[in-house]
C-alpha cells in the first residue's frame, strides 16, 4: 500500500513546523510529506528535514497549487496552519486578513481533482467565541468580536460548506518550545521569562482568561486524527475545542513562568483588561470545555497532560 500524501500549508509558522517535525519522528516515517511557505523556506528547517519537500504559495492568488500538483501529486491529507494570527494586524488590513485566513484558494485547488476525499484539517481559533461566559462547547453560539475572529469563523463555514472530509479546530493560546527554525512571531512564554528576566516591573491583565495548550499535544491531536481517518476510511466531519487543562489569566500564566524560572513575582503588576487600549477587541474569557479532545487524545499512546506544561528551551 502507498504512502498517503499529506500536505502541510503554512509549514513554517510555529505549529506547522511542529507538526513536521512530529510526522518526522514517526517510526518507519509511514507519510510522504510536503510543506508550504510564503517567502522562503528557511535553511535551517531544509537541512533538519531534508526528506521533505517544500513549495512556494501564494494564499491569496493561488500561485504555486500547480507546482505542488505536478511534483508532489493530489495530497490525501491537507492541514492548514497558515493565517494572518495577529488579531492587530487583521484590524489594520482585514481584507488581507480574510483574503489568507478564509482558505479559498486551498479549496479551489483541492476541489479541481476529480477524486474530492482529501481529508482538509484546518486550524481556527477560540477567538470566535464571544467571551461573556465560561467553558465554551462545539455547540456554542460563535460571535467573535474581533476581525480574526470574524476571518476565521468565515473559514470555518467556507470549509464547512465546500468539504465533506473535514476537521475543523479551534485552538487557543498555543505554547512550547521554539522551532527549528526560530519563528518572528512573539511566543508568549518565552515572552514572559524574558520579560521578567530584565527585572523590571510588568503589567498583566488579571481578567482575561484562556485554556493554553501545548503545542505538541496540538500535533499529537492532528496526527491521532490522519490515523483514526486511515484506519477507519469513513469520511469525517469534526468541529473540535483544541484548548489545555487549565482556564487561566495572563496573571496565573506570568506567576506560574515566574515560579518555575525563579523570577521575582513581585514584578509581576495586575491590571484589568479594559484599562489600556490595544486597538483591537479581545474576549474576556474563551475558557473551553475540552471533553471531546480528551477523548480523541485518550485514543493516542501519548496522553493530554494534566496541568500546564511550561518549555522554555530555545
Amino acid at each position: 500500500m502507498r504512502k498517503k500524501k499529506v500536505l502541510v500549508v503554512g509549514g513554517t509558522g510555529y505549529l506547522g513546523q511542529h507538526l513536521l517535525s512530529g510526522f518526522s519522528e514517526i517510526d518507519g516515517v509511514p507519510y510522504d510529506i510536503a510543506f508550504t511557505y510564503h517567502s522562503f523556506a528557511p535553511e535551517a528547517l531544509l537541512g533538519a528535514l531534508p526528506h521533505l519537500l517544500s513549495f512556494q504559495v501564494d494564499l491569496k492568488s493561488g500561485q504555486g497549487f500547480d507546482t505542488i500538483t505536478e511534483n508532489f501529486g493530489q495530497p490525501d491529507i491537507v492541514v492548514n496552519c497558515a493565517a494572518i494570527s495577529v488579531p492587530r494586524a487583521c484590524e489594520v488590513d482585514p481584507v488581507s486578513a480574510f483574503s489568507v485566513n478564509v482558505p479559498t484558494a486551498i479549496g479551489t485547488w483541492l476541489l479541481s481533482f476529480e477524486g474530492r476525499n482529501t481529508l482538509f484539517i484546518h486550524l481556527s481559533t477560540d477567538q470566535v467565541y464571544e467571551g461573556v461566559e465560561s467553558f465554551y462547547n462545539e455547540e456554542d453560539e460563535t460571535i467573535p468580536v474581533n476581525v480574526y475572529g470574524k476571518s476565521k469563523l468565515a473559514a470555518e463555514q467556507y470549509v464547512s460548506e465546500k468539504f465533506s472530509n473535514f476537521a475543523i479546530l479551534r485552538s487557543s493560546i498555543i505554547f512550547g518550545p521554539q522551532t527549528i527554525s526560530p519563528v518572528p512571531k512573539s511566543l508568549p512564554v518565552q515572552w514572559i521569562d524574558a520579560t521578567l528576566s530584565e527585572g523590571n516591573e510588568v503589567e498583566f491583565f488579571h481578567d482575561e482568561f484562556r485554556c493554553p495548550v501545548y503545542v505538541k499535544d496540538v500535533v499529537n491531536v492532528i496526527i491521532t486524527l490522519i490515523k483514526t481517518w486511515i484506519s477507519e476510511g469513513k469520511q469525517m466531519q469534526l468541529l473540535l475545542n483544541v484548548g489545555g487543562p487549565n482556564r487561566v489569566s495572563r496573571v496565573e500564566m506570568a506567576e506560574t513562568v515566574a515560579e518555575i524560572r525563579g523570577h521575582k513575582k513581585s514584578l509581576i503588576k495586575r491590571v484589568s483588561a479594559s484599562s489600556i487600549d490595544r486597538g483591537v477587541k479581545s474576549p474576556a474569557d474563551i475558557s473551553m470545555n475540552i471533553g471531546k479532545l480528551i477523548q480523541i487524545l485518550a485514543m493516542s499512546p501519548v496522553s493530554f497532560t494534566d496541568g500546564v506544561r511550561l518549555t522554555l528551551c530555545s
